[in-house]
């Protein structure tokens, strides 16, 4: 029998069946092969026709070939029926089939404009091994960022460590945290390496795992708000990458900066694959333009 992954995420799949992409003007692709994840996200005339999540692999230009092939799958739609496609995250230069590669602050800009609205200007982005600070205008276009990325505190790889050392499913996560009478001192948030050293401590001390998570919550949330003190937070705020479904970390966030978060129209994850589409919209009726 396999070993249970607990730090794995599920992945998925999903199409508009009500969509007929055959009769369309304009079909872009966007894929963000991030560090932990990869997402794929196909719009047809500037609305979200499909996407896919899977894990990133070793190598990244088979990791974006496979998303895409699963955000395609059951569609009847080939690559080449797309018209336009940009990479964008991590592996943005080696996603073999794109015409073009965009920062993922740029299009995690754009992708929460889509998904948030065109009234949001801060956005905070929780990747698989980095956090950024991102503010942009009614567009969603950057007007300045700030970003954390020399250490996995704070973002989705330290939460998979943690999954995996508390034998916990990582979606159940953010709900244990809140199962506390009280809420304790934050673990170490400075390392992965010392967080999981002191939480290991802990268990060994007798506290229960939910305590324990709640701790990591805890310390991951101030971790990530005190990057955001350091840009400011201009109203209004939203928070995209996959920890953005963590309601144990999204919640203390809120409380610490005492600012509820915008509620997403999608799902957090894909916002980047969603802004990268978005682009290849502009880019391909620009070059119809010309």
């Amino acid at each position: 029998m396999a070993e249970r992954e607990f730090w794995r995420w599920k992945e998925y799949n999903w199409h508009d069946e009500n969509i007929d992409w055959k009769g369309c003007d304009t079909i872009t692709a966007g894929v963000d092969v991030g560090s932990v994840s990869s997402q794929a996200v196909i719009m047809v005339d500037g609305k979200l026709y499909a996407f896919a999540s899977t894990r990133t692999g070793s190598d990244s230009p088979q990791s974006a070939q496979k998303v895409m092939d699963w955000a395609l799958e059951n569609t009847g739609m080939n690559l080449d029926d797309i018209h336009y496609k940009v990479g964008t995250g991590y592996g943005r230069v080696n996603v073999p089939f794109a015409d073009k590669a965009i920062t993922e602050i740029a299009c995690h800009a754009r992708g929460g404009n889509f998904m948030y609205g065109n009234t949001v200007r801060t956005i905070l982005d929780m990747g698989g091994q980095d956090c950024k600070a991102i503010h942009c205008d009614e567009r969603g276009k950057v007007t300045n960022f700030l970003m954390n990325d020399k250490c996995a505190a704070g973002t989705g790889r330290g939460m998979e460590v943690f999954a995996d050392l508390l034998a916990v499913p990582i979606e159940d996560i953010g709900e244990l945290s809140f199962d506390v009478e009280k809420e304790p001192p934050p673990v170490s948030s400075t390392c992965v390496v010392f967080a999981k050293s002191e939480a290991s401590g802990l268990l060994r001390k007798g506290w229960p795992k939910n305590k324990v998570i709640a701790a990591y919550c805890n310390a991951m949330a101030h971790r990530v708000v005190t990057l955001l003190e350091r840009i400011g937070v201009e109203k209004d705020f939203a928070i995209t990458g996959g920890i953005g479904k963590n309601i144990g970390v999204v919640k203390r966030i809120e409380d610490e900066l005492g600012i509820e978060a915008l509620k997403a129209d999608g799902d957090t994850q894909t916002a980047g694959a969603v802004g990268a589409a978005l682009f290849g919209k502009a880019l391909l009726e620009k070059s119809r333009k010309s």
